[in-house]
Order: C-alpha cells, then structure tokens, then sequence
C-alpha cells in the first residue's frame, strides 16, 4: 500500500523513487530535489529517502550531457529501457535515504501477494474441508492478519511525506516559493502543484494496468469455467472514472473495479489530508499538530462506533468482513499514516541522532516486537466480548503503526542492530523500487492462473508454497516491464518538464 518527491512548482523533498545516488555537483542535486512531489503508496514512498526512482537518477548522472539536447530528445530519452531497467536494479542509495524503509516495503509487498494468493486459490479449490482446518492452524494467522500489511504501507507513506516535507522547508526553499504572495494563495498554489504532480505520477501505470483488468476479466469471465471473484468486466467500463480520480472507496463495494484500488484512493485521500496539514504546519505548527490529533481520535471512534453498531467480532469474523463499512473506508484506516507524519518529524527534529540508554532501546525492541506478535496471533481461539471487539478493531492498526515507528527510529538513528541490516539490505532495493507496479499487477497474475484452470485446484502445503513463489516471481516480473515502460518515462518526462529545471539550466 505505495512517495515523495518534488513538484512542478518548486517545492521538493529529496529525490524520487527513481534516484537513488547523491548528485556529485549543486545543479543536479538541487535539480533532483525540485522534481519530486511525495507520492504515498504501497510502492512510491521511499523517495522520502532519496532512494528510489528509475529514469530520474541515471537521467541525471548525465545532466550536462542532456543540457545540450533539446526537450524532446530529452523526452525521447526518457523511454531508454536500459537507463530505466538499470535505475531499478541500481544497488546504491543516497546519503539522505532512509534504507530500512525498502526493506519494510519488499516484505510487506510479498505478504499481501501471500494474502490474495490464499483468498483466490481457496476460492477455486476442490478440498474445503482441508481449508477450514488449515485455517485454524495457530501459524494461519499470520495469513489471516495479513490486512497489517497494507498498514505498514500507510504507515510508510505518511512517514516519507512528513520526513521528506520538513527538511526541504527547513532547507528555505518553501520562502522561494511564496515571496511576494500572501499565505493563502501561495498555499493553495503550492497544494494544487503537489497534487497534480501525484495525480499524473500515478496515474499512466494505474489506468494502463485498470485497462488490462477489464480485457483479461472479460476473457476469463467468457472462457473460464468458473466464475470469477469480482465483476470488473462489468464495473470497470461502467465506474472506471472513479478510480481515475481515487474516490471509489466511497462508493459500495458491489460497483468497485479493480477491487485492491481501494488502497490507492485511500492513499491519495491520505496524502492531501497530509499535505494540507503539512503546508499550514510550516507556519502554524501547533495548529496543524492539534488538527492531526484531532483526525486520529475521530477515526478511533468513528472506527469503534461502526464496529460496534456492527457488532463485528475480529476473533471470529473473516478479516474482510464489512469490507463496505470499515475495511476500505478511509475514516477507519487513518491511524497508521498520522503516526507515520508524526514519527517523519520527529526525526527531522533531531535529525536521524538520538542518544538512547541501552535499557530504553531493548525495552522499546521488546515492547515493539511483542505487539507484533499479538496483533497477528493474539486472537487466536480467543472471544472478545462485543465492546472488546470494537475497541480491538479501532485500535489495532495505528497500535501496529507504533510498532512500525519504533523500527524506524532504531533503525534510523543506529540502533537497528541486525533488524537493520536485514531490511537495509540492497538487494532489497529492486524489489522495492517497482512495489507499486507490483501491487497494481499481482491479483490479474493470481486470478489469470486460478481461472484458466480447467478443474478446481487440490491444495496442499507443498503445492501452495510451490505456487506462491511462482507468483511472487510472475508478479515481478511484470511489474518490471509494467514500471520500466509507464512509470519511470512519466517521473523523468515531469522532471525534464519542471519550470524549475528550465530557470536553472536558463
């Protein structure tokens, strides 16, 4: 669930998902970091570290060189699919990324990939009663909780746009931006600029992937011999316009094309929530600081009311019961990404140094793992009472954010230990790189092997296991070619067309 780099109006926060290396001269640093806008997503986020972007670093490696060829050969250029494929596959990351953020998005990508495997599969499989009994397993839950993972991702996405935001601003450069206007209009200015650079961002990869979804269901819904799990060949030609402009989490979810694009409205729903508080934050901080407490609570008790009006049971409902009511509903899933703002300034705060006794930092280690644990086996065979339950339900999520919070602080101010090296490992960096292009193509992978089966499934450990894999590598695979051919061209041809390069280079 998967950003931040800079926008078109000037205002940056370090380089985007597709550069990773410091730029050895002022113009190509500062033309990176003027770039970028902070993306939030499953996939996009890790700009937030100056490390992740495609075309954008080999780009600008050799910028001099480009500033001799015209815009559109530059344009042209963009396209290069040995510049994009070596970008992504580039094992090196600037001074000012936060590495463990690649790793906490690689393994969240492959635990919903995990997730959606069993869903469908189990769909299609010819031995229920194996199904019901696995399910019990103690070791299922961390299946059955899979739903966390989209909350590390949330997580993520507020942590960069928050991180990223306040040391560009601290670095003056928001003061470029609104000499000579008055507070509200440059603010609005500079929301609009970070919002249309997002929307077109993100945008060419979803609408291509949206776009093989309606083909590839309205094949398989011909040709398979079972029915398939959703109707996007139905929805998607009907309600496409709702994903184009991320609100169709607000609709019900019967009518829902791409039914995992609810993660994606509710990211950019997020992020101009974010963006917002962030812009009004740089010259009222205390204002914007009580605004995002404000929204916290509400969702706590807005989350609690429902569950409970519901009388919806965790320990014993299916994790995607009341999907329409609070699953997909942005009201419910808020948690996670203000407590990753708040720990993105904390950090900028004391600038990745914190000086911690031994005790505090394996007392926060404990607690943080233990939380984990009990958030994914912790209700296990257990019976919540009904106001147990909604309370469970409300604060479940932003309780693993804090968890999520802690790793990143140890790990971003030395004390990560071998945690740290685990998730900053580069050969990670790939695999986060192209996450989002990965989240959009998984389930078309997933469903495309399930429905041109022609009998049901027999599931077994070996063969699930077997299976699971192969998708893993299927999905990135890809999501490779889907990100190389879409995703870096847009970010670089944004960059290349940014005013504020031009002025430079003038």
């Amino acid at each position: 669930m998967m950003n931040s780099s800079e926008t078109s109006s000037g205002i940056g926060c370090a380089s985007s998902d597709y550069s990773d290396s410091i730029a050895h001269d002022s113009l190509k640093k500062e033309s990176l970091n003027e770039l970028n806008i902070v993306l939030n997503l499953p996939h996009k986020e890790e700009e937030a570290s100056g490390s992740n972007s495609t075309s954008d670093e080999h780009l600008e490696g050799h910028l001099h060189e480009s500033e001799k060829l015209s815009v559109y050969s530059e344009i042209l250029l963009s396209f290069s699919t040995v510049t994009n494929f070596n970008a992504i596959c580039d094992r090196n990351v600037g001074s000012d990324t936060i590495p463990s953020i690649h790793g906490l998005r690689a393994l969240s990508m492959a635990w919903v990939i995990l997730g959606h495997t069993c869903i469908v599969v189990f769909k299609y499989s010819d031995n229920m009663g194996m199904r019901k009994e696995v399910e019990q397993n103690f070791f299922f839950q961390a299946i059955t909780n899979g739903p966390f993972s989209v909350d590390t991702f949330f997580f993520i996405s507020g942590f960069l746009i928050s991180y990223l935001y306040f040391r560009t601003n601290a670095k003056g450069k928001l003061n470029k931006l609104t000499q000579g206007k008055n507070e509200l209009s440059a603010g609005f200015a500079h929301f609009m600029g970070l919002v249309a650079y997002r929307f077109m961002r993100l945008t060419a990869p979803y609408m291509f992937v949206l776009g093989v979804v309606q083909v590839t269901m309205k094949y398989l819904a011909t040709y398979s011999i079972f029915d398939p799990p959703t109707m996007d060949h139905i929805t998607c030609p009907q309600y496409w316009w709702r994903n184009l402009l991320y609100i169709n989490t607000l609709f019900p979810v019967d009518d829902m094309c791409m039914l995992w694009s609810w993660y994606l409205a509710n990211d950019t729903q997020f992020y101009i929530i974010g963006v917002v508080i962030l812009i009004i934050g740089v010259r009222h901080f205390k204002f914007s600081a009580f605004t995002t407490i404000v929204f916290l609570v509400s969702s706590w008790i807005t989350t609690a009311v429902i569950a409970f009006s519901n009388n919806h049971r965790p320990d014993t409902d299916d994790p995607l019961a009341l999907f329409d009511k609070i699953y997909d509903k942005p009201w419910t899933r808020l948690g996670p990404y203000l407590i990753g703002m708040a720990v993105g300034w904390i950090l900028f705060r004391t600038n990745c140094k914190l000086r911690l006794h031994k005790l505090t930092v394996a007392t926060g280690w404990i607690l943080a793992m233990l939380n984990l644990f009990v958030l994914i086996f912790g209700l296990y065979r257990a019976q919540l009472s009904r106001l147990i339950a909604a309370a469970y339900s409300s604060l479940s999520h932003s309780a693993w954010a804090l968890s999520l919070a802690w790793i990143t602080i140890a790990c971003s101010t030395g004390y990560g230990g071998y945690i740290n090296t685990f998730l900053s490992a580069s050969w990670l960096y790939p695999f986060s790189r192209v996450t989002y292009c990965a989240y959009l193509v998984h389930p078309i992978v997933i469903r495309s092997m399930a429905l041109n089966s022609d009998a049901p499934l027999h599931l077994g450990g070996d063969t699930m296991v077997v299976m699971f894999f192969g998708l893993v590598v299927a999905s990135y695979l890809l999501s490779f070619i889907v990100s190389i051919s879409f995703e870096a061209p847009v970010v670089t041809m944004l960059k290349i067309l940014s005013p504020s390069r031009k002025k430079r280079i003038a």
